[in-house]
């Protein structure tokens, strides 16, 4: 087979849609051993991206084909990096080769002339994410200079039909935007990869809402201000409606996964009022998911908080969305909070893996193994607009 010349390109909608969908639905995503995702971005294959402050995606093209994509997001964060400062960080996420063309260089040159991209915008570091096990696509950011930096873990749960009974001694209350923001502020700003255009976040449409539960009884007054009175306990997250920009499908799974679920869709039909066992949802037909972010605790109790407002935030996907099938979280791997979130082990994804890399400036290499070093605290701020 022949080799033409391989054209990189900005993508443009009129062109190119159809094309990267057809892409789309040919390129599965997470971790092969366990199951195939296909994603379904409804029409906007940018979707992903497009809330971001600044974003690209570009295309590669061969002989009139398109056979690969790549997009990149840049944004302002708080870097885990002594002292605490602040870098222009852009992300790498969405490659994809077109199967009969993969091991052909492809996905190292999008990577490439993205960081054309990062450079001239004066991007201080670039960051990915992949599955531990993908080793293809390590090796492909590794050869062009990424490192190991943080290992969080996916964590999901599936949404069942039966709504979650909540504690009668715990307190729900949503925070107007600008108070969540401030909270956010006061208790995150020097967590790892913080945007510092959090408002932005909040504001966004596919934001469901901040919540915070704290014991009944005690108070929540003025919290935005530095005189706020807190609860002894307390704890809070927001909600990312992902379902409305694209939807996911199941293409494999383990066969456990496969029997459990038709046992309990039998089950269910047969004797519902019985037998209450825990349901999957039907990840076979195209599905949403909500996201949760910005997950923070504080106080002895605040472990039964959280784990009260998961249960809410399944509740409220009960009620708010129809093909919501799915709460999806991201945190770090040392973060005390992930002992506090309800998940399935046979869904959530353990071992995920970023790695990083600076750019432009000559001191940054050295810099960016130190980085690699630092042990991180444990928290990550898990942009919503990425996921």
């Amino acid at each position: 087979m022949g080799f033409g010349e391989l054209l990189i390109r900005s993508y443009d909608a009129e062109v190119d849609r159809l094309q990267v969908e057809d892409l789309e639905r040919r390129c599965e995503v997470g971790p092969a051993q366990r199951v195939f995702l296909f994603t379904d971005t409804l029409g906007d294959p940018i979707c992903r991206i497009r809330n971001s402050p600044m974003y690209i995606m570009l295309v590669a093209v061969l002989d009139n084909e398109l056979v690969g994509v790549i997009q990149g997001t840049i944004k302002l964060v708080t870097l885990h990096k002594p002292p605490r400062d602040l870098a222009k960080m852009g992300y790498v996420l969405g490659l994809r080769v077109a199967p009969v063309h993969r091991r052909r260089g492809i996905g190292l040159k999008l990577v490439l002339k993205l960081e054309e991209w990062f450079n001239e915008n004066d991007v201080d570091y670039t960051y990915m994410a992949t599955e531990k096990d993908n080793q293809a696509s390590v090796n492909l950011f590794t050869k062009v200079g990424y490192i190991k930096f943080r290992t969080p873990s996916i964590l999901v749960n599936p949404v069942s039909k039966r709504m979650y009974h909540l504690s009668s001694t715990v307190e729900i209350e949503k925070l107007r935007e600008e108070e969540a923001a401030a909270v956010y502020r006061r208790f995150m700003q020097s967590t790892e990869l913080f945007p510092q255009d959090i408002d932005n976040i909040l504001r966004n449409k596919l934001n469901l809402g901040t919540w915070v539960a704290y014991p009944r009884g005690e108070s929540w007054d003025n919290l935005g201000s530095t005189n706020g009175q807190f609860p002894s306990s307390w704890a809070m997250l927001s909600a990312w409606n992902s379902g409305e920009l694209f939807k996911l499908r199941l293409g494999k799974a383990p066969t456990s996964c496969f029997m459990y679920t038709k046992s309990c869709i039998l089950m269910d039909k047969l004797l519902p009022s019985c037998f209450k066992l825990p349901d999957i949802p039907d990840f076979f037909h195209p599905f949403g998911l909500f996201f949760i972010y910005g997950l923070h605790q504080e106080g002895a109790a605040s472990g039964k908080l959280m784990r009260t407002l998961c249960k809410f935030v399944h509740n409220l996907a009960i009620k708010s969305s129809k093909d919501c099938k799915v709460i999806v979280t991201e945190v770090g791997g040392g973060d005390s909070v992930r002992l506090h979130i309800p998940h399935w082990k046979l869904l959530s994804f353990p071992d995920d893996l970023w790695c990083i890399k600076a750019l432009k400036c000559e001191d940054k290499p050295q810099n960016i193994y130190d980085l690699s070093k630092i042990p991180s605290l444990g928290t990550l701020f898990i942009d919503p607009r990425e996921v």
